[in-house]
């Protein structure tokens, strides 16, 4: 009796800090340091709505950009390791962050799971976007364009954010022959309709819904950006296109994974980064890649610094070093002449063994220094996911030709034939994506084994498809708030 006391209590602390935040203050709303604003007030006119889509993406950016997500995919796959110790008493002793300790050894509980905020964060920004979305055809004074572009970029956010959810918290579309297992809660309306209790969708049911969304954002998206700054910092119609293919190529759906990112290809008006300019590219500070679709800009203070950066999981210079480097698993895959084997740094660092120090080699990314922001999609993605989705239509010499044009970029052996081309496909995905939140995914929703070689620490090196632990727990807090919320099976 004194738990179910205990639970109930919980829920309604829970619901009254949900609909505090909602009437009164929170990041979204606010406008400048000491001023904050209500709902009703700031999203009556254009200018508020656009002060809260800017926030919006703020809070997009720093989900995806934060250590649990950032790094996931890369480290449960097996593409990283983890630093020693620089100093102190702990000095040249390896250790996994603080922050992915038990992700990483596929331990997470849902009692103090390491990725809460990863989970309620999505909620928050999908919530935030429903709010845009019940407001913004209200507009009076933003033309029918106008809202349509609003409308079409809040779309593609709250997609992307169920799309990230179902990621980490659904096994893959192919677990089950028709999709049936568990997908996600997928919200459409904002708490400020009423609180409910939903149960979770199907994985079937939840990625219709993600392309619903998303087609219709494409369809309402106009030339013109709904706000002043980087464009590759924002959706657009291309960037929700390549989104969409690959949505479709986890869904196995060949052929529209196929055509939509054919489509990004032929018509998004962007090329491939050069062999001359491709190290010269990922060095270059501030600026992304020419071939990005999508990087969300990192925060900056009003003297144009970042505190923050993809860097601060990366980064190397001659005084401090980040947590992750590449695996040998990974470094060793590429040729010698690959030009992508001068993206790693390779730097001695001094490391305990045997109760010695000694110099142990480290190969740090060029990818992700100085002031580098999340690369959510760009082109050579586009390309790979349409040679998957060729060989997959049994059109193997696309399918070839396709890889061929990210390997002849890279100065890397040719293909000269397609046997093996579904593994040749995973491995140039693993080699040109690396560090950008790909791996474990591609192996998971491949039926693969997961293992993990060099620098391992975990208490689970290896894991065998299928997997209950492929998938993390829901938060207990969560299932605290909705009843109806089913905990992933073991957990």
């Amino acid at each position: 009796m004194q738990n179910f006391k205990t639970m109930k209590y919980l829920k309604y602390i829970t619901i009254i800090i949900l609909i505090f935040s909602l009437q009164s203050c929170s990041d979204f709303l606010e406008q400048e340091p000491g001023t904050q604003t209500s709902i009703d007030e700031l999203l009556q006119n254009k200018e508020g709505v656009l002060i809260a889509l800017k926030g919006l993406y703020r809070d997009v950016e720093a989900n995806v950009r934060g250590e649990r997500f950032a790094v996931y995919s890369d480290l449960q796959g097996g593409n990283l390791k983890f630093t020693p110790t620089s100093s102190g008493n702990s000095a040249g002793q390896i250790t996994s962050g603080v922050n992915i300790r038990e992700v990483y050894s596929f331990e997470d509980t849902a009692e103090t799971s390491n990725f809460v905020s990863f989970y309620s964060g999505n909620y928050s920004i999908i919530n935030q976007a429903n709010l845009l979305l019940e407001y913004t055809p209200k507009l009076s004074d933003a033309t029918d364009s106008e809202k349509k572009q609003i409308i079409a970029e809040a779309l593609t956010i709250r997609a992307y954010a169920h799309f990230l959810l179902s990621q980490v918290y659904c096994q893959n579309y192919s677990y089950t022959s028709d999709a049936s297992h568990l997908g996600i809660v997928y919200n459409k309306e904002s708490i400020k309709a009423g609180l409910k209790y939903p149960k979770r969708e199907t994985l079937s049911v939840t990625y219709s819904l993600i392309i619903e969304d998303l087609k219709s954002a494409i369809d309402n998206y106009s030339d013109n950006p709904s706000m002043a700054g980087p464009t590759y910092s924002y959706f657009n119609r291309n960037n929700t296109k390549a989104l969409l293919a690959r949505v479709y190529l986890y869904k196995r759906d060949w052929t529209n994974a196929y055509e939509t990112a054919n489509d990004v290809i032929t018509n998004s008006g962007f090329q491939l980064m050069s062999s001359e300019n491709y190290i010269a590219q990922w060095a270059q500070p501030d600026l992304p890649v020419s071939e990005a679709l999508l990087e969300f800009s990192i925060p900056k203070d009003a003297e144009n610094t970042a505190s923050t950066s993809m860097s601060n999981y990366f980064g190397y210079n001659s005084n401090t070093y980040a947590k992750y480097v590449a695996s040998n698993d990974l470094v060793n895959l590429y040729e010698n002449n690959d030009i992508r084997k001068q993206l790693f740094l390779t730097v001695n660092l001094q490391t305990l063994g045997n109760g010695l120090l000694t110099p142990r080699p480290y190969n740090f990314t060029r990818k992700f220094q100085d002031n580098a922001g999340y690369v959510a999609f760009r082109l050579s993605e586009m390309y790979l996911i349409r040679a998957e989705a060729a060989l997959e239509n049994n059109q193997s010499a696309i399918a070839m030709q396709d890889i061929n044009t990210i390997r002849a970029r890279a100065n890397a052996t040719l293909l000269t034939n397609t046997s093996n081309l579904k593994e040749e496909i995973l491995l140039e995905r693993r080699k040109e994506l690396c560090f950008e939140g790909h791996l474990f995914f591609d192996l998971i929703r491949n039926h693969k084994d997961i293992s993990r070689n060099d620098g391992c620490i975990s208490t689970n090196c290896g894991m065998t498809y299928p997997s209950l632990k492929f998938v993390l727990p829901i938060p207990q807090s969560n299932i605290n708030l909705n009843e109806n919320l089913q905990q992933n099976e073991s957990y």
